[in-house]
């Protein structure tokens, strides 16, 4: 045999080997540049029908997926800092994370999660905490509000988002502050307006009605997301069905006598045992929320989130995925949860178990999840009316804003079977 024969017998067998794969793995961990964004390359990769891994408790929580140019390309326009590995590489760390010891775990992200946020259509995008991270972050959403909850929409989305939001007609208590501002009067004249339109005599009667296709909604399978007031102003909304619990300065008449004693708290997704407050120039819903009784000063507010097992409880493992686990502190209207009027049943994420108060919380209703996170802003202590906009761009590693992207990209997780 020739040299020359051989020589082209021997390229001919190495080209008939197929070539090696390379990955892309984005670490979470402080290496990372930009976490928000990052969640925007994962959200991108979906879209354009790519496969991602995330990586539960590796490095953070980082995400994983086959090299291609113009993904490289995609993460150094956001500023996103990312490695490409070899396959041996990519093999090795999927060892070791399946190894029985390791609390990590692969979770594949399958589908587009379509995203909802139920918002007024003239609420400037920061004075929501998750519209401003996901436009930050370059996830598209849509905005949904009364009208469309009521005619029947919500089927149409797997993720629904509600922020500072008052579930009990009492247009969020600003009553003794704010009512004449003319944003107020305003508010007050468009949300009249849309009950009778949508043939309600209360806009209390409205929320309720918005409140039960939201539970309908979450029952069916779909995902709810809430932060701020949304979340114990929900509860209220539901327990208080059939009574009246509004004042005559927000609906032109009395309250139902003795309402306390007659929630019906079996109705909450959250919260029970709870009483009202209710002097209607108090700006606070009920003692559920901590705000107005927690001692904390501002240097020494955090709370701490709680390590699950990422192999049998995969669903908390990806909702606190984070490169901290003690999260600075945030006030809002609701701060914060009194763990004493927590239902047994629900899985707190993350708390202050010296203030006994609750910060991040979830569980299931029907066949659908639903996760309560107090406060606000993450990266605004004390956000208050009128004040500007926060700067994403200044805080790309928060660890606050990460739980709410965990949250945003929940619902694209491929679906465990559960372990016995």
């Amino acid at each position: 045999m020739s040299k020359k024969i051989a020589i082209l017998l021997i390229f001919c067998f190495v080209a008939a080997i197929p070539l090696k794969a390379s990955y892309i793995l984005i670490p979470m961990d402080n290496t990372q540049k930009n976490h928000l964004k990052a969640y925007g390359v994962a959200f991108w990769l979906l879209t354009n029908q790519l496969e991602v891994d995330w990586l539960l408790n590796y490095r953070g929580g980082s995400f994983m997926f086959k090299q291609l140019p113009s993904i490289e390309k995609e993460c150094t326009i956001r500023g996103v800092s990312y490695s490409v590995i070899a396959d041996g590489q990519a093999a090795a760390i999927l060892d070791e994370i399946a190894q029985p010891e390791a609390n990590m775990d692969l979770v594949k992200l399958e589908k587009v999660p379509k995203m909802a946020v139920y918002s007024p259509k003239d609420k400037l995008p920061w004075d929501d905490a998750v519209t401003l991270v996901l436009t930050y972050a370059e996830i598209p959403y849509e905005v949904v509000y009364d009208e469309e909850i009521l005619s029947g929409k919500l089927p149409m989305y797997d993720w629904l988002h509600m922020h500072h939001e008052d579930f009990t007609g009492q247009y969020g208590k600003f009553y003794a502050m704010y009512h004449t501002a003319p944003w107020y009067q305003e508010q007050v004249r468009t949300d009249e307006n849309m009950a009778h339109k949508l043939g309600y005599n209360k806009v209390s009667q409205m929320k309720l009605a918005v409140a039960q296709k939201i539970r309908d909604f979450t029952a069916g399978g779909g995902f709810l997301f809430s932060m701020c007031s949304g979340t114990d102003s929900y509860d209220i909304a539901l327990a208080a069905e059939g009574l009246d619990i509004c004042e005559k300065i927000y609906d032109g008449d009395g309250t139902t006598a003795d309402y306390n004693s007659k929630l019906d708290y079996s109705k909450c997704f959250a919260f029970r045992n709870f009483k009202l407050v209710t002097n209607p120039l108090e700006y606070e819903f009920s003692n559920i929320d901590m705000t107005t009784v927690r001692r904390i000063p501002k240097n020494e507010d955090v709370f701490t989130l709680f390590e699950f097992s990422a192999k049998w409880d995969p669903v908390p493992t990806m909702l606190c995925q984070n490169h901290e686990q003690v999260i600075k502190g945030f006030m809002g209207q609701t701060t914060s949860f009194n763990k004493e009027f927590i239902k047994p049943e629900v899985l707190i994420m993350g708390d202050n178990k010296a203030a006994n108060e609750a910060r991040y919380i979830h569980g299931e209703f029907g066949k659908g999840t639903w996760t309560f996170y107090g406060g606000h802003d993450p990266e605004d202590y004390q956000h208050m009316v009128g004040d500007p906009q926060t700067d994403l761009s200044l805080h790309p590693n928060s660890p606050g804003y990460r739980l709410i992207l965990n949250n945003v990209l929940f619902p694209a997780a491929k679906k465990k079977k559960q372990k016995t």
